[in-house]
């Protein structure tokens, strides 16, 4: 549809034919800085849009004006055309963001985000409306490994709800270690992202300390309609640094050998707060990190198989060994 891709111009328009009288075909031209064609198109697709403009011949220029009738001009509110003054580096973090949103797909967040995206679209400044499909090209998302919440589009919602006005829950909760499905009140406090699921950090009423929910895990949510007031010595964000995963236990120290083969990709990136990387002669590397997480860290470890070894600490390394042991026999 011509109006929805060029509404800014059309909204540009309708605030210069509303001048007292009007604007002739040149003036609506230079202020919509196109071209004389454009304009003649632009005041067409007004017309479409029931706009009443009037031709009007009275001006002594002899020239012919455009204008609304003044019935319409006193009930049409004053117009603003936002300017957004974006920078292109600000627009391809926009849609990096928007890419990076495929968490949501299929809830109303998903839609509410495509729905802000339009709106972006509609008032992007000319200079990068041209780019803006060329920047699209170069995000791709993809949902492999995610978990679909589409079937928690409500749960999601009170949840969000229960944050914003500081509320305590009660929720149905399936557990994940005995599955059994368990209730207890909760005192939501924030959302976020690991791998693909959505999880939330959540201060359990009955002794008071900080858990992780699963969000496709809670059955049920229902609102006690108590305040509560967020624990003050919390930090969300120095728990995530401090672990490995979503699991968050008593920290560990762990010192583990990585191949030759491997040191390339454990040197790229950081695993956690403070990790010492040591590179060995033989072109191995050694990493030494203290984090929370013992059963996440050790599942990482076994997912190198040879081309890693813990070395410290003992208890963990006894652990690995049986669990190489029980593979072997498994394999036998």
């Amino acid at each position: 549809m011509y109006w929805a891709r060029h509404l800014v111009k059309i909204l540009k328009a309708v605030e210069i034919l509303s001048r007292p009288g009007g604007a002739t075909m040149d003036e609506l031209r230079e202020g919509l800085e196109v071209d004389r064609r454009t304009a003649y198109r632009l005041r067409d697709t007004l017309e479409e849009l029931n706009f009443p403009i009037f031709e009007d011949d009275s001006s002594l220029d002899g020239r012919k004006r455009f204008r609304f009738d003044d019935g319409y001009l006193k009930k049409l509110p004053n117009l603003h055309i936002p300017d957004l003054n974006l920078s292109l580096p600000e627009v391809i973090a926009l849609y990096f963001i928007r890419g990076n949103a495929r968490l949501f797909k299929g809830t109303d967040i998903a839609r509410n985000i495509d729905a802000a995206f339009t709106k972006l679209d509609a008032f992007m400044p000319e200079r990068l409306a041209e780019h803006v499909e060329k920047i699209k090209s170069l995000i791709i998302s993809t949902s492999h490994f995610s978990k679909d919440y589409s079937e928690k589009q409500e749960i999601i919602d009170a949840l969000t709800d229960a944050m914003f006005c500081l509320e305590t829950c009660r929720v149905q909760y399936h557990s994940f270690h005995d599955d059994q499905i368990r209730s207890f009140r909760i005192d939501p406090l924030h959302f976020f992202e690991r791998d693909g699921g959505l999880y939330l950090f959540v201060r359990a009423t009955s002794f008071g300390h900080i858990r992780v929910l699963a969000v496709e895990r809670i059955m049920a949510i229902e609102s006690t309609g108590e305040l509560f007031t967020p624990p003050e010595d919390f930090d969300a964000e120095a728990r995530m640094k401090s672990a490995f995963g979503i699991i968050y236990d008593e920290p560990v120290t762990v010192k583990v050998w990585f191949s030759k083969d491997s040191a390339r990709y454990v040197k790229e990136r950081n695993w956690a707060e403070g990790q010492v990387l040591t590179d060995q002669p033989d072109g191995s590397v050694i990493l030494e990190m203290n984090t929370s997480g013992r059963f996440e860290v050790k599942r990482w470890i076994l997912s190198f198989g040879k081309r890693a070894e813990l070395l410290e600490p003992q208890e963990m390394r006894e652990q690995i060994q049986q669990e190489f042991a029980e593979a072997i026999s498994r394999y036998s």
